[in-house]
C-alpha cells in the first residue's frame, strides 16, 4: 500500500510500480500472444529468449490485465533473484528488438522519464488541494487529480515531453488550480463553430471592441510566447494575460474544469502525453460541434447515459496558430448536491492515493458486485446500440467515463466525454462524411473494422477489463463470473436489435482486440498507427 513518502522509499515505490507496469505490457502485448506466459495460483512466469521472469500474482485476469505484488524475479542458477527496474528495462529492449524489429530509439528514455515523474508525483503529492471546494465538486476534482500511476497498460504512462518543473506547476497530480490565459482575437480573425450555448463569452474577461475572447492553457501561452507576440504586432490579437477564476486540471492535463460555472474548456497544449501531441486542430474543433449537434437528439431519451456535449469551439484564423490555440467548451456535470462523480480510471487504480483521497472503488461502495452490475447495465447497452444501430462509435475508455453515484454509492448514471474520440462508420454515414471538409471527414470516419476494434478495445478490454479485476479483488470473487452480466447485457442488446453481426461477434468470437501501447512506443509511432493484439474473449462460451 502506498503512503506519503520521500527519498529512498519513494524511489523503491516508483521502481515497483514502474516494473509491474512494464511487465504487464510485456505480457499482454508481446509475451502472451507468443505463448510465453504461464500462470499458477501464486505466480506469473514469462519465458524470454535467454531469461525467465516471474512475479507474484495479486489478481488474475482473463484479458491479461493481471495485478502483481512484490518484486520481479529472474531465474538464476541458484534459484530466483530479485531484479531491478533497469535490468527489466534492458531485458525488455532486447526482447522487443528480437521479436518486433528495430525500434525508434526512444522507449528507454520515455520509460525512465515516466518513472522519474511518478517518483516526483509520489514525493510531492500535497495532502490538501490548492483550493478548497464544496461537494460535489471537491470529490470530483479529487478523482480527476488522483490518477497518479496513469494508464495501467502503457510502458511510460507518466512520460510527458517538456520541462519537468513546468509539469509540476500545471499537472493534476499537484492538486493545483489556476486562471486561464486569455487572448482577444480581432473579430475578422476568429474561426468558430456553435451548436448553441454555452459560448466562451460568459466565461471571459472584458475584451476590446471588435474582438472575441479565446482562452489558452497558461503553459501554452508560455510555449507560444514568440508567435503570439508576432500576432499581436500584426494587430490580429491582444494578449490579455491571466484572468478570471481558478480552473482545475483534469486527468487529461489540458482539459480544465471550473466548478462554480460547472463547465470545461479543452485547450491545446504543445506537449506529448503518452502517445500523442495534445493539439486541438481546426478540423477537430469543427468535428466536436458537428457531432454534438448530431448526437444530442439520439441520446435525449436514454436514461442513465449522458454524452457530454461540446457545443462551442473557437480558434484564430491563422494557419500558423489555429491548431495550437483552439479551445472547445464542454458542458458540465449537472450534479445534484447528494451525487458524486468519479473518474472510472481512478476507481480502478491499483494503489490508494498517498494523499488519502477516497477516490478508489473501495472507498465508494460497500457492495462492489451490485456496483458492477449497475455500471454494466448503464454503460454497455447504449454504447453498443449507437454502434450497431446508428453507426456511431464512442470511445468509452477509462479516462473518458465518469460514474455518477448516489448516497448508497451505486451508479445512477454514466457520463461519456471527449468528442475527439467519437467516429462515424463509413458504411452508415457515407453521405454525411462526403459532405464534410476532407480534414474533418478524416477525423470523423471509421471503417467497420476500425469501429469494431475500437469498441472491443475501449469498452471491453480497457474499461470493463480493468474494472473487472478491481471489483473481483475487492469482492473476493472470481473475475470470470463478473463477465456474466456483461454477456447478458450484450446478448439482450443484440436480441433487441435483431442480432446484428457486430454483436454476435462480440459474444462468440474467441478473442478481443487489445491496443499494443508497448509496440507503438517501441516503434516511436503515432497513436493512430498502434497495432492490436488478441486477448481471450471472456464473453465467448
Amino acid at each position: 500500500m502506498l503512503t506519503k513518502c520521500h527519498g529512498p522509499v519513494t524511489d523503491r515505490t516508483a521502481d515497483t510500480i514502474a516494473a509491474h507496469t512494464l511487465l504487464g505490457v510485456l505480457v499482454r502485448d508481446v509475451a502472451a500472444p507468443a505463448g510465453a506466459v504461464r500462470t499458477t495460483a501464486e505466480h506469473l512466469t514469462v519465458d524470454l529468449p535467454g531469461a525467465c521472469l516471474r512475479v507474484r500474482l495479486r489478481a488474475r485476469s482473463v484479458l491479461h490485465a493481471h495485478r502483481f505484488t512484490g518484486a520481479v524475479q529472474e531465474r538464476v542458477p541458484q534459484g530466483w533473484a530479485v531484479i531491478g527496474f533497469e535490468r527489466l528495462l534492458t531485458l525488455l529492449e532486447q526482447l522487443l528488438a528480437r521479436w518486433c524489429g528495430p525500434g525508434g530509439g526512444r522507449l528507454a528514455t520515455e520509460v525512465r522519464a515516466g518513472r522519474a515523474a511518478l517518483a516526483a508525483a509520489l514525493a510531492q503529492r500535497p495532502r490538501q488541494p490548492a483550493r478548497s471546494l464544496a461537494e460535489p465538486a471537491a470529490g470530483y476534482v479529487d478523482s480527476e487529480q488522483a490518477l497518479l500511476a496513469g494508464h495501467p497498460r502503457h510502458p511510460a504512462p507518466k512520460w510527458r515531453s517538456g520541462d519537468p518543473e513546468q509539469w509540476r506547476r500545471w499537472s493534476p497530480e499537484a492538486r493545483t488550480a489556476f486562471p486561464l490565459h486569455w487572448l482577444a482575437l480581432r473579430a475578422d480573425r476568429v474561426q468558430e463553430w456553435s451548436a448553441g450555448v454555452p459560448t466562451l463569452d460568459g466565461l471571459a474577461p472584458e475584451v476590446p471592441d471588435g474582438h472575441r475572447p479565446l482562452p489558452l492553457h497558461p503553459w501554452q501561452a508560455r510555449l507560444l510566447a514568440e508567435p503570439l507576440a508576432a500576432a499581436q504586432r500584426r494587430g490580429d490579437l491582444v494578449d490579455l494575460g491571466p484572468a478570471g477564476p481558478p480552473w482545475h486540471p483534469t486527468s487529461s492535463v489540458r482539459t480544465l474544469y471550473q466548478p462554480e460555472a460547472d463547465v470545461f474548456v479543452k485547450t491545446s497544449l504543445s506537449v506529448r502525453i503518452t502517445n500523442c501531441m495534445r493539439h486541438s486542430t481546426a478540423a477537430e474543433l469543427e468535428k466536436a460541434v458537428r457531432l454534438t449537434r448530431l448526437l444530442t437528439p439520439l441520446l435525449a431519451g436514454v436514461d442513465g447515459f449522458v454524452l457530454l456535449g461540446e457545443p462551442f469551439a473557437r480558434t484564430v484564423a491563422d494557419p500558423g496558430l489555429a491548431d495550437r490555440v483552439g479551445a472547445i467548451v464542454r458542458v458540465g456535470l449537472g450534479l445534484a448536491p447528494d451525487e458524486r462523480a468519479h473518474l472510472a480510471g481512478t476507481l480502478a487504480a491499483q494503489e490508494p492515493d498517498p494523499a488519502g483521497t477516497p477516490t478508489r472503488l473501495a472507498a465508494v461502495t460497500v457492495d462492489p458486485l451490485a456496483w458492477w452490475e449497475r455500471y454494466v447495465a448503464l454503460l454497455v447497452p447504449p454504447v453498443l446500440r449507437l454502434w450497431a444501430a446508428h453507426g456511431v462509435v464512442l470511445e468509452p475508455h477509462l479516462q473518458n467515463v465518469l460514474v455518477v453515484t448516489g448516497r448508497a454509492g451505486i451508479p445512477e448514471r454514466v457520463l461519456l466525454r471527449d468528442m475527439e474520440g467519437v467516429r462515424l462508420r463509413t458504411d452508415r454515414h457515407a453521405d454525411l462524411l462526403g459532405a464534410l471538409d476532407p480534414a474533418v471527414a478524416a477525423a470523423t470516419a471509421y471503417t467497420p473494422d476500425q469501429a469494431a476494434a475500437r469498441i472491443g478495445y475501449c469498452l471491453l478490454v480497457n474499461n470493463l477489463g480493468e474494472l473487472a479485476v478491481a471489483v473481483a479483488e475487492l469482492a473476493g470473487a472470481p473475475e470470470e463470473k463478473l463477465w456474466d452480466p456483461v454477456r447478458i447485457a450484450v446478448a439482450a442488446t443484440a436480441a433487441d436489435l435483431g442480432e446484428p453481426p457486430e454483436l454476435r461477434t462480440l459474444l462468440d468470437g474467441p478473442t478481443l482486440p487489445a491496443k499494443a501501447n508497448l509496440v507503438v512506443r517501441w516503434r516511436g509511432a503515432e497513436d493512430p498507427q498502434a497495432p492490436y493484439v488478441p486477448v481471450p474473449n471472456p464473453l465467448a462460451r
